[in-house]
């Protein structure tokens, strides 16, 4: 009993030796994980104001005015007075017909017209004598008639003779053929050496007048119904004609810098393409807007008074076709809003349905979070600045 008393006491000993150190062999406890950092992302906070309704619509240039030049009088071209392509002023000669013939037909007609003065002076004289006798009862009345007769129809002799004379001059006038209007003259469609008709159909040339140009663009009659609905029930208002801005986007999509004005609407629809036709008048003192180029025609239809847009890579498109936005609410959480948009004018895309003021829309930052997540939201502008300092500090 004793040896067992004994080695349960060394047993004992030895636990209680070894207690400290199992103490701190124990598990660690768990700590909280940290939490996630917010990220920023850029918003823009949605304030409606006036903002003008513009419509972006399809156009061609077209010339303000176009003459073919044409001869009035026939014969055989002798000299060409202008270069292809370049501006000439009314008046301006262009080709020049052979003039001996309308020179001779001028002498002509002076001459004969020179024998009927002659024949006049004659007539005249004839009827002045007999009247007088006739007063003296020294002629007959019947010769007295007969001369006054001769004068007048001397007279009128004379007439025609002038008339000719004004014509063979107006004639060789029309050997020089000028130009009828100013603009810039296309190419020649003769030479030296060609024989031309008077009144043919063919035109020896082309003028067109560049300055002021034509926009001539069309719109869709529906479209036209429903901004005149729009404009009716007060949704937009109206636009003076005289503060009527009417611009051109070219080809290259630059805009051109001169505004020009509306001029008219056809009152009449295309049957075919259901579209009404439009035309706008620009300046184009340097000749950049040519016949035939096509343009967008940008023309402010009315104001809407408090109208909502927001950044174009603002609205994103879901899975069925829909336009949506993402907004941070209060607590900084984002949403999906789905949203009706109009048209798209400046970069911006106006939208009609689903915003109203204060609401704060994302515009970058999209791949950082998902919806529901808790974000940090800055101002657009303010991101856009800090962006340019990073850059500039590299």
């Amino acid at each position: 009993m004793s040896g067992y008393r004994a080695k349960s006491a060394c047993i004992a000993l030895m636990l209680a030796a070894l207690g400290p150190l199992l103490a701190g062999c124990k598990e660690p406890t768990a700590t909280a994980a940290p939490a996630a950092p917010e990220v920023e992302v850029s918003v823009v906070v949605v304030q409606p104001r006036a903002r003008a309704q513009m419509r972006e619509l399809p156009g061609r240039i077209a010339p303000t005015r176009v003459a073919e030049v044409r001869p009035r009088v026939s014969g055989i071209i002798v000299e060409r007075l202008f270069s292809q392509g370049s501006e000439v002023k009314a008046g301006d000669p262009l080709y020049r017909i052979d003039p001996r013939p309308f020179e001779v037909e001028v002498q002509s007609t002076e001459a004969a017209l020179a024998r009927a003065k002659a024949v006049l002076e004659q007539a005249s004289s004839q009827a002045n004598r007999v009247g007088t006798l006739f007063k003296e009862k020294a002629a007959p009345e019947a010769k007295n008639e007969e001369a006054i007769a001769a004068k007048r129809q001397a007279e009128a002799d004379v007439a025609a003779r002038k008339a000719d004379v004004a014509r063979a001059r107006l004639n060789l006038d029309y050997a020089t053929i000028r130009a009828p209007i100013d603009g810039i003259v296309g190419a020649a469609y003769v030479s030296e050496g060609a024989l031309v008709v008077q009144n043919d159909s063919t035109s020896l040339a082309t003028i067109q007048q560049l300055d002021p140009i034509y926009a001539d663009f069309t719109q869709s009659v529906n479209e036209m119904h429903q901004l005149r609905r729009a404009l009716d029930t007060g949704e937009l208002d109206r636009i003076a004609p005289d503060a009527m801005k009417v611009r051109l986007v070219l080809d290259d999509g630059e805009l051109y810098p001169l505004p020009g004005k509306l001029l008219f609407s056809e009152a009449k629809v295309d049957a075919h393409t259901g579209q009404v036709t439009l035309r706008g008048e620009f300046p184009n003192p340097k000749r950049e807007l040519l016949p035939g180029m096509y343009v967008r025609v940008q023309i402010e239809q009315g104001i809407d008074s408090d109208a909502i847009a927001v950044p174009q890579q603002a609205i994103q498109r879901n899975s069925g076709g829909g336009s949506e936005v993402f907004v941070v609410k209060d607590d900084g959480r984002v949403t999906i809003q789905p949203v009706k948009i109009g048209s798209q004018q400046d970069g911006m895309w106006f939208v009609t349905d689903g915003l109203k003021s204060g609401d704060k829309v994302v515009v970058e930052g999209f791949q950082k979070f998902t919806p529901g997540d808790k974000v940090k939201a800055q101002s657009w502008a303010e991101a856009d600045a800090s962006a340019d300092l990073t850059r500039q500090t590299r």
